[in-house]
């Protein structure tokens, strides 16, 4: 198991995770996936999100790892969109894709993904396919039917969702992964995988929203690898869970390659937000950007370590790693660890890392108009947040991703005006 002893598990909570307190969501038997389907908290999430994201060419809908409905709407035939059940012994699958072809040497908790996920959902975009609007993708994590108690209600349920995609030789794709569970403070463990392969020429713009209970664990892991000339853009959204990790490794394995890598957090409560990178530079005249950004308020904490890798013969490679946070709160706390590894000589590489509090001359300018305090200090951490939204690399989901910052915000501001009274 992961230990905090451990650089890439350092500053986290790793060592109170109690594994034998949760239990793997029980696999339901497929004549049941329509009663899971009909879920009314769930449906209204799908709802939610279709009605954010109208222009879309398919919506699958999974519920604790199992697949019980894939809509497409114009996606091309020959694009596959489907769960196949379970893993093969071996670590391979059924489908045209394998979990594994990227992620090959996972920790413990990527093991009790293959041991528990029941469904591998499969998305594989043939070469020379392009697709103009974004695959969605709604993750129910981990949470009882709202007509249903927990069948063991002895351990809290853990849920383990795996997505694997496949963009072929010059194809585009854009997806786009909304991992949710039960609001507020009911426990449960998500364990999220997802492994991107982008072939020679291909492109994938991803995004991952996290919105689940103040009571989750989440600990997801994102692993990309980029072919020739290939493009991958990432950004992964962390809002919900007591500890939200985020795992993001991207490797740049064809000559020409170019990852691009967002992060954003907002820390409430007591959450604990933390974010990993790597961004591994294994051929020529590769290019890598990430951008983290983050604001943490109340008597929350965040971490960031992000990591270049530029191997032997990765000359004229371009990486560059920026992480910015704020500080809302006396009793709030964010680490910044930026690292750099170099075995090459002919190579461009730079990370920067700033911490701080809201920039005082702009509060006072916008109380100085009329401004309220708190209203200013929300406008401030609202389009702190609204640079990187911008960045977006699928542009139809920005406006859900600020309403739920925006929402996220409020709340965090809302319960420390309450303290304060």
């Amino acid at each position: 198991m992961p230990s905090e002893k451990e650089e890439v598990w350092r500053y986290s909570p790793i060592d109170s995770l109690d594994l034998d307190a949760f239990g793997p969501v029980p696999v339901s038997d497929p004549e049941s996936w329509a009663e899971l389907a009909a879920d009314r908290r769930m449906a209204a999430l799908a709802d939610g999100v279709v009605a954010d994201v109208p222009d879309r060419s398919a919506l699958v809908v999974v519920r604790d790892g199992r697949v019980v409905s894939a809509a497409r709407s114009g996606l091309p035939d020959q694009v596959v969109v489907e769960g196949v059940v379970g893993l093969r012994q071996g670590g391979g699958s059924e489908g045209p894709v394998q979990p594994g072809v990227v992620l090959t040497d996972g920790d413990a908790l990527v093991r009790l993904s293959d041991a528990y996920l029941p469904d591998a959902l499969l998305v594989d975009v043939p070469p020379g396919v392009v697709i103009e609007q974004p695959i969605v993708v709604v993750h129910w994590c981990a949470a009882p039917s709202a007509d249903q108690e927990p069948k063991d209600a002895a351990r809290s349920p853990a849920s383990f969702p795996r997505t694997v995609v496949r963009v072929g030789a010059r194809a585009q794709a854009q997806v786009v992964e909304v991992v949710a569970g039960a609001p507020g403070t009911t426990s449960a463990l998500v364990v999220p995988v997802t492994e991107v392969l982008v072939e020679d020429g291909g492109s994938l713009a991803y995004v991952a929203l996290q919105v689940l209970g103040t009571g989750a664990w989440h600990l997801g892991r994102l692993a990309g690898r980029v072919g020739r000339d290939g493009a991958l853009r990432t950004f992964a959204v962390g809002l919900g869970g007591s500890y939200d990790r985020t795992r993001t490794d991207v490797e740049a394995a064809g000559t020409g390659a170019h990852c691009e890598v967002r992060s954003a957090y907002l820390g409430t409560g007591e959450q604990v937000h933390d974010v990993r990178t790597l961004q591994d530079h294994l051929a020529p005249r590769t290019t890598s950007d990430l951008l983290c950004k983050g604001a943490v308020s109340g008597a929350s904490r965040s971490v960031y370590s992000g990591l270049i890798r530029v191997r032997h013969g990765a000359v004229r490679a371009e990486a560059f790693q920026t992480n910015h946070n704020l500080v809302l709160d006396h009793h709030a706390h964010a680490d910044s660890v930026p690292n750099l590894d170099i075995e090459e000589n002919d190579v461009r590489c730079s990370h920067a890392s700033t911490v701080g509090p809201i920039d005082q001359d702009q509060r006072y300018y916008l109380e100085s108009r009329g401004v309220p305090p708190d209203r200013a200090k929300e406008l401030i951490v609202l389009g702190f947040f609204d640079d990187i939204v911008d960045r977006s690399p699928v542009r139809s989901v920005a406006g859900r991703l600020r309403r739920e910052i925006g929402h996220r915000l409020a709340e965090a501001l809302w319960s420390e005006g309450s303290a304060r009274g």
